[in-house]
C-alpha cells in the first residue's frame, strides 16, 4: 500500500492529467460518453493506472462511467486500489450523490470528489460538502453542451449556463470546478478554448479542462486560458503524443 500525505489544494504548476475512466471494470475512452462507442477498452485500470504514474503523472482523473449513468458507484473497488497502489492525487466523479459517499471515498484515500447531479439538483449540498470536509476536497462538474450544462450522465439539460452556476459553486465553497465541453469531448478534433477562458476569468477558483484535446497545442491553449489542469483521454491511449510530451508543454 502507498502511503502519502494528502495535498489539500493545486500545485501552483500547470497539471496534464491522464483520465482512467472506469465502466464495466475496465479502463475506457468515449465518444461523448455514449455507451457502446469505446474508442478505448482495457482490462486492469490499475496498472493502467500505475503506469500514468510511473511516466510522472501526479494526478490521477477517475470517472466511475457506471456510477454517472446509473447512480451507483460499481467500480469503487478499482478506486480504492487505485489509491492505495497509486503514489499519486486522486479525483474521482461519478455516482456522487451523498454526503456518506464522499466520506467513503476521502476515507480510502481520495484527494477531490466531483459532484455534478447532485450538486445542480441541489445547490446547497456542495455548501455543506465544503462545511464538512474543506473545500479543496470539493470539484463541482460543469459539462456543457451548446453553452449549456449538462447533467444525468449527460442524458439531460439543465437550462444552466456554465459561467452562472460556476460563479454560484464558488459561493457555496466549491474549492475547484471541472468543465467538459462536452461538444468537442472524445472526437479527436480538437478543443473549443472559448468557453473554457470564459469560465476562468469569471470565478477565482482552479478550473480543470477536459473535452476534445487531441494535440500539444490544445493543451498549451488550455494553459494559456488560465486553467490548472488538462484532463487527457483518448489523445493519450491513441499515442497521439505521450504523457512525458503533454507535460512538458
Amino acid at each position: 500500500m502507498v502511503t502519502r500525505a494528502r495535498k489539500m489544494t493545486f500545485e501552483m504548476m500547470f497539471e496534464a492529467i491522464p483520465a482512467v475512466d472506469l465502466k464495466g471494470g475496465r479502463c475506457v475512452q468515449l465518444v461523448q460518453g455514449k455507451p457502446g462507442t469505446e474508442l478505448v477498452s482495457l482490462p486492469d485500470p490499475v496498472s493502467i493506472a500505475r503506469e500514468w504514474v510511473d511516466q510522472g503523472a501526479k494526478t490521477l482523473h477517475l470517472i466511475d462511467l457506471d456510477g454517472a449513468i446509473h447512480g451507483k458507484r460499481e467500480n469503487a473497488p478499482i478506486v480504492k486500489d487505485i489509491c492505495q497502489q497509486c503514489d499519486a492525487n486522486v479525483q474521482i466523479g461519478g455516482g456522487i450523490r451523498s454526503i456518506e459517499d464522499v466520506e467513503d471515498l476521502l476515507g480510502i484515500g481520495v484527494d477531490r470528489v466531483i459532484v455534478s447531479t447532485a450538486a445542480l439538483k441541489n445547490p446547497e449540498f456542495v455548501r455543506q460538502l465544503a462545511d464538512e470536509f474543506g473545500g479543496d476536497h470539493i470539484m463541482v462538474a460543469l459539462d456543457s453542451a451548446g453553452g449549456e450544462v449538462i447533467i444525468e450522465g449527460w442524458t439531460l439539460r439543465s437550462g444552466l449556463k456554465p459561467v452562472d452556476i460556476g460563479m454560484k459553486f464558488e459561493e457555496l465553497g466549491a474549492g475547484s470546478i471541472l468543465f467538459t465541453n462536452v461538444d468537442t469531448e472524445g472526437l479527436l478534433g480538437g478543443i473549443d478554448i472559448a468557453p473554457t477562458a470564459e469560465l476562468v476569468r469569471s470565478v477565482n477558483i482552479p478550473v480543470i479542462a477536459s473535452g476534445g484535446i487531441t494535440t500539444l497545442a490544445d493543451i498549451a491553449a488550455v494553459r494559456e486560458a488560465g486553467a490548472k489542469g488538462a484532463v487527457i483521454g483518448s489523445a493519450l491511449y491513441l499515442g497521439r503524443f505521450t504523457l512525458a510530451e503533454a507535460i512538458g508543454v
